[in-house]
């Protein structure tokens, strides 16, 4: 991680001539939190699958992928060139760690034609707290519409809160695009219990909101 706590004029600098947000040099966000023990406890069906995430950051869902699941390849994508920068140092300082697993950073914006030459690679995308900004919606489903395998298989995974109407935004965008989603709010009873206790006060998170902080389960295939 940054050992700076604070952004910086350069990082904004990068989002203007990128066309994206600096949340993903900020720190870690809860739903990629939620998003990284979900994929730990379920690492069995990441194994021998090739998969991707979305708009990174930091890249520890697709980290712990790579370490813990015996997927056959882990892409960690992002659209900021300084978070690609950090997955590379983050991969290149634990090279034991990830067995026989080909994993690799990957230069990715949702709006630009690199996705291409990844046309139907990858068994399963993964992604967290992606759908906050409207304008990139119909970017990110057409994304995973080429990323994923043409397979009944294939699925992507996110993670994300409602904030206000943008999750339900995404899932007109969604339907548009000829694809096919379930959501789900109760995913794992550890989680569950938790978001409960923060609802009822609980002042390790004095700002805790339902609509604004916890991560929703979505499931999206072909």
């Amino acid at each position: 991680q940054r050992r700076d706590n604070c952004a910086s004029i350069s990082d904004f600098e990068i989002c203007n001539k990128y066309d994206i947000d600096n949340t993903g040099v900020v720190c870690p966000w809860p739903s990629e939190e939620v998003l990284s023990y979900f994929c730990l406890s379920h690492a069995d069906m990441f194994r021998s699958k090739s998969v991707i995430e979305l708009g990174a950051g930091y890249g520890l869902a697709g980290l712990v992928i790579a370490a813990a699941s015996e997927a056959s390849e882990v892409v960690i994508s992002d659209g900021n060139p300084q978070v690609i920068d950090y997955i590379q140092r983050s991969i290149a300082a634990n090279p034991e760690a990830f067995g026989s697993t080909n994993v690799t950073p990957k230069l990715l914006h949702w709006n630009q034609d690199e996705v291409e030459t990844l046309f139907h690679k990858f068994d399963i995308v993964i992604a967290s707290d992606c759908t906050f900004f409207k304008k990139f919606h119909k970017g990110l489903v057409r994304t995973v519409k080429l990323l994923l395998k043409d397979s009944c298989s294939s699925e992507a995974i996110f993670f994300s809160p409602k904030r206000g109407d943008s999750l339900d935004k995404f899932l007109e965008v969604i339907t548009e695009g000829g694809l096919h989603y379930s959501i789900s709010d109760k995913y794992d009873d550890r989680v569950w219990m938790r978001h409960q206790e923060l609802m009822k006060g609980d002042q390790s998170w004095p700002n805790y909101e339902a609509n604004h902080c916890y991560p929703l389960l979505l499931k999206i295939s072909r």
